[in-house]
């Protein structure tokens, strides 16, 4: 694909850019159709100094070298998020539509942060946000933002409850800080950026137990909790846990915490996607009385890197806590939905718009049929695995993150399949911890992953 008719101004300082801007183009559009290779894997830094040589100089290398050192050295060093047989972690399978919108994001150099500056892709970016909201049955008082990613998302929406705490003891003329001090009430199935957020936020974390069924829920919390409900500003409750894919009991929870009138924040990072599914919807009542939710577009919506929508309930409470006031910003119109005054930044690029280009594009029930076809073959592959008598299903999926086991491996068993499997190409799973012992993982958020092509790979694991 050429773009020779690609007009490029020369610059006096940068002088003329033409043939790099048109070299980055041609790449980037050929990537975005190519399928991935999942055997592309990280190297050690060693290795990729012997292959990059120096790029960093005084007069610099040259931007047909350095297109060079990224595409033969530094790519094939990425994990290939988006191949169909990336089942690690918490994969991403981003359509290529909203591949391609990020590029013209950046492109456009858009300053997200304040409606004055990006009025357009703010809007727009609105537009996705509330399909969002729509889902969640939230009032008109809602509103939300893109930010970095689920940990800075969590970290924004823990602090507004703190500060709608702090507010409603002013009002009661009781200090800013409980006896005891603050806390946030969670299970130790959270996510790991809910215990960072209390050490950013110097607050103590009560931990409370897991039902039978590994949930968070309301009596749980009302044990662990006790009198100390004044301590307590938010509980934070996980729809589709990292390493199980469990949904806490959040009608429940909701309604302890409209009962005792603490904050109720979902970390739906994963999961959140699910609420769109109608045959998982159910899983998510409670959902509806939250005050505060996250969900990761570049998670199981697919949409890129990086890309974390936090909503809150009723917006005023993000302005309260969030807005920056300095003189540089005295002109700056409060009513205006500024995105600045609802996480913890100020500048931000429009990483929503890509997202919001690619629902625009497809349309929701395209995003539905996705999801539900992700669904699908976790439960195809759930089901394989249950009827083979040298594996084990631990848990029934909630969502499309399977636990399983092999009998009779040990930990290095795992750890050397898992390892020979990546390198070869075959699949990427990798072991985690479930119960305290040693077992392999799959999560599924790409509709183009085939439940046979796993089955397959999982058919040879004892040979």
């Amino acid at each position: 694909m050429a773009h020779a008719s690609i007009p490029v101004r020369p610059t006096r300082h940068w002088g003329d850019e033409s043939h790099v801007v048109r070299e980055v183009f041609d790449w980037a559009a050929n990537r975005v159709v190519l399928d991935t290779d999942p055997k592309t894997t990280a190297r050690p830094a060693s290795e990729l100094a012997a292959a990059a040589g120096r790029t960093i100089t005084a007069n610099g290398i040259g931007g047909t070298a350095a297109m060079r050192v990224f595409t033969e050295v530094l790519v094939p060093a990425t994990r290939s998020q988006d191949d169909p047989m990336n089942l690690a972690y918490i994969p991403a399978a981003p359509t290529r539509t909203a591949i391609a919108f990020d590029m013209a994001t950046s492109a456009a150099n858009i300053f997200g942060g304040l409606w004055e500056a990006g009025a357009g892709a703010i809007f727009a970016e609105n537009e996705a946000l509330a399909w969002l909201i729509e889902l969640l049955d939230w009032p008109d008082t809602a509103a939300g933002v893109f930010a970095a990613g689920g940990t800075m998302g969590n970290l924004s929406a823990l602090h507004a409850a703190r500060s709608a705490a702090r507010h409603r003891r002013r009002e009661a003329s009781l200090p800013d800080k409980p006896e005891g001090g603050w806390a946030i009430a969670c299970a130790a199935s959270s996510h790991s950026s809910i215990s960072s957020a209390a050490d950013v936020l110097d607050v103590d974390v009560i931990w409370v137990t897991e039902n039978d069924e590994g949930r968070l829920d309301g009596p749980g919390l009302r044990a662990a909790i006790g009198d100390q409900t004044e301590r307590v500003f938010a509980v934070a409750a996980t729809a589709g846990s990292t390493n199980a894919g469990i949904v806490d009991d959040l009608a429940s929870i909701a309604d302890y915490c409209g009962e005792t009138g603490i904050w109720l924040h979902v970390d739906g990072a994963y999961g959140g996607a699910g609420l769109c599914a109608p045959s998982v919807r159910h899983r998510y009542v409670g959902i509806e009385r939250a005050d505060s939710m996250i969900v990761d577009p570049h998670k199981w919506l697919f949409a890129p890197y990086d890309c974390c929508a936090l909503i809150y309930r009723d917006v005023r409470n993000a302005r309260a806590a969030h807005t920056q006031v300095a003189s540089y910003l005295d002109t700056i119109d409060r009513e205006a939905p500024n995105p600045s005054d609802l996480a913890i930044h100020l500048s931000r690029r429009a990483r929503g718009l890509p997202f919001w280009f690619s629902l625009a594009t497809h349309g929701t029930d395209a995003y539905v049929t996705a999801v539900e076809q992700t669904l699908s073959t976790a439960r195809e592959v759930a089901e394989w695995i249950r009827s083979r008598h040298t594996l084990r299903l631990l848990r029934d999926p909630d969502l499309t993150v399977l636990l399983f086991e092999v009998m009779e491996w040990g930990a290095e068993d795992y750890a050397r399949w898992s390892r020979r499997a990546a390198l070869e190409g075959d699949i990427l799973c990798l072991p985690t911890k479930h119960d305290g012992r040693v077992v392999l993982r799959l999560a599924f958020v790409n509709p183009a992953t085939k439940a046979a092509d796993v089955i397959s790979v999982l058919s040879q694991m004892n040979r």
